[in-house]
């Protein structure tokens, strides 16, 4: 089954490490305030760089909020073989021999393709200009899972 969500909201980020829990909430129908209180009652904190530089701990957010993720992390082919849904890791860097990247997200919705970004300092956070972003992997997002 293909996953669709009619609608999902793009959420800015409010720590400088703030953009994989603004995904979430993006995904999640929250907001940035409420999943960054369960991140830190499931030990997440804003201040842990792995927040932007390991993926466990944006999966243990999905997992809490019963969005379904696929267990590998994919390389980035190219805009059109990215699957309906997707967190894509972009301005991929690295820093001391640490891997570091921005949590943003893919979404085909019914008016075309955008990212959904949580940056603070965009004036929009719904983008289109694909040539400007470059992902380095992704993870494909799947629906909510019932109760």
């Amino acid at each position: 089954m293909v996953y669709r969500p009619k609608q999902i909201i793009a959420v800015v980020q409010k720590d400088a490490t703030g953009c994989g829990i603004a995904c979430v909430a993006a995904l999640a129908s929250s907001t940035y305030s409420e999943v960054k209180k369960i991140a830190m009652e499931l030990g997440i904190s804003v201040t842990d760089s792995r927040l932007w530089s390991d993926a466990s701990d944006i999966r243990t957010l999905l997992k809490h909020f019963r969005i379904q993720a696929d267990q590998q992390e994919r390389q980035f082919q190219s805009w059109n073989t990215l699957p309906q849904l997707a967190l894509l890791a972009t301005k991929w860097h690295r820093k001391d021999n640490r891997a570091f990247w921005h949590w943003v997200i893919y979404w085909q919705s019914p008016n075309g393709p955008v990212v959904l970004d949580s940056n603070h300092s965009l004036q929009n956070n719904v983008r289109k200009d694909f040539g400007r972003i470059k992902p380095r992997w992704f993870i494909s997002i799947g629906p909510k899972k019932s109760c």
